[in-house]
């Protein structure tokens, strides 16, 4: 009879940095419970990792804790390193279900041959080119969710066919759904309208298939407290396993050298040093994550509030990839001048060291659910400014039903305007309810630290997928 102790995984992810620091940060996690763990990923994130984290070999265990180590393995995505994956997703996508799904099978299949994995845990971006071979391996599949539950929920009943739902053509349409508030389609994962992109959208079909036949866990990265009823409403359907919050340790209070993350651009340690001169609750941060690019006039609205708000800022403006550069978008003229002494400008920054900070008032951001979860674990309030993908659905769902934050309004396709972008700064800064908000961030900071403790519901939960593991491979062997 098999062991925890024995026990073995496999955790394949999407390049992105979204995507791979929640997986480093689980794997920790797994670690910690004793079992072994492989990170199979693409030839992009060992690029990145030799340039950006002083790291001078990616071959095996490059993370180390409690002695155990994350074991790597890389694959080629049949694309160039300098490629642009972000710009070109359905060449990204067609290449990695040929060329990537061979290299990655070929890769997976050798390290079966050395090993005895209990699971393959996949990002659903992936999950596609590992059902089949799984079944082969004889290798049950776990998806890791890096969304919230109410994402998953929405997308599960819509694309399952499970519920009834109106005219996605039609952004006020209403839908009632099990354990979610009363939504508009404006609130619904734009993977969902018609509109998106015919690929894009195939991925949600087949992780929800998928659901239905290979996948035996999903494993969410959010926090049962957040999202009790929405949880609940799934646990005839597909039953999730809340793992989250996959932060920084030190955003929930525990020592910087445990911290498992990565970095895919060069940040600018200035901030912290600049952060450091400014009062406590001061200072709005400003970031839409690693994919998002404004358009012009939404930059020219940004700096427009943040002059008039008169408050401190640090805005974070990520440069145009190499040979982009002529699409760059621009500061307003005289705009730096301006703000001078109040105001910083970066390219780049470790976004958990400024979210941790005492200086900072609030968080301007795009609801990335990375983005949200590691705002809401600092006990930091949001000013939701939400494009696309997940990001509508966690504007209202949890900005909103959290009560740590507000969110920017705004018709689907338009750009917010100047005095919009004034109104959520002061009323989250300086409004009537700006004390509640503050409040009610600090109570789901609490909530995160308890969830992940010994005995808390995100402990839980990896505690009883680790045993699920074990039974599901003492079975399978008897």
């Amino acid at each position: 009879m098999a062991t925890i102790e024995e026990v073995s995984v496999m955790i394949v992810s999407n390049a992105s940095q979204g995507h791979i620091n929640p997986t480093l940060r689980f794997a920790k996690r797994l670690i910690s419970k004793g079992v072994h763990v492989t990170i199979v990923t693409t030839q992009l994130v060992r690029d990145r990792m030799l340039k950006y984290n002083n790291v001078t070999s990616t071959n095996t265990n490059s993370q180390n804790s409690q002695n155990k180590q994350i074991q790597f393995e890389f694959f080629s995505d049949g694309l160039s390193l300098d490629f642009d994956r972000e710009k070109n997703t359905e060449i990204f996508i067609n290449s990695m279900r040929t060329t990537g799904s061979k290299n990655m099978s070929s890769l997976i299949t050798n390290l079966a041959k050395t090993r005895d994995y209990y699971c393959i845990i996949v990002d659903p971006v992936l999950l596609t080119n590992i059902q089949n071979l799984a079944i082969q391996l004889e290798i049950p599949v776990a998806f890791l969710w890096m969304q919230p539950c109410a994402t998953f929920s929405i997308s599960y009943r819509y694309f399952s066919n499970i519920n009834s739902f109106p005219n996605l053509d039609d952004p006020n349409e209403k839908v009632e759904l099990p354990g979610l508030p009363l939504l508009k389609v404006r609130d619904f994962p734009t993977y969902m309208l018609p509109s998106f992109p015919q690929h894009n959208r195939q991925i949600m079909v087949d992780m929800c298939q998928a659901c239905d036949n290979n996948v035996k866990w999903v494993l969410a990265n959010t926090i049962y407290e957040w999202e009790e009823e929405c949880v609940k409403s799934m646990s005839n359907l597909s039953p999730v396993y809340t793992i989250g919050p996959l932060v920084s340790e030190f955003i929930l209070g525990e020592n910087e050298k445990n911290n498992v993350s990565m970095n895919m651009w060069n940040a600018e340690d200035s901030c912290i040093d600049w952060l450091d001169n400014k009062p406590n609750s001061s200072v709005i941060y400003i970031a839409f994550g690693s994919i998002i690019e404004l358009k012009q006039k939404e930059v020219d609205n940004i700096a427009m509030a943040l002059k008039n708000s008169k408050k401190s800022f640090l805005w974070v403006i990520k440069p145009k990839l190499k040979g982009y550069e002529k699409d760059a978008t621009k500061l307003p003229i005289g705009f730096l001048e301006e703000t001078n002494g109040r105001g910083l400008v970066v390219t780049w920054c470790q976004q958990e060291k400024v979210l941790s900070h005492p200086a900072l008032a609030c968080f301007m951001t795009h609801c990335g659910w990375n983005s949200t979860v590691e705002s809401v674990s600092s006990g930091v309030p949001l000013i939701g400014y939400p494009f696309w993908l997940d990001q509508p659905t966690i504007a209202k769902i949890i900005v909103k039903e959290f009560g740590n934050g507000v969110t920017l309004n705004f018709e689907v396709n338009e750009v917010p305007s100047v005095e919009e972008i004034e109104r959520c700064i002061k009323e989250i800064m300086d409004g009537p309810n700006a004390k509640e908000i503050k409040n009610k961030a600090i109570e789901m900071k609490e909530i995160a630290r308890k969830a992940l403790v010994e005995g808390g519901s995100s402990d839980k939960s990896i505690d009883q997928f680790v045993k699920d593991l074990v039974h599901a491979h003492n079975f399978a062997r008897a």
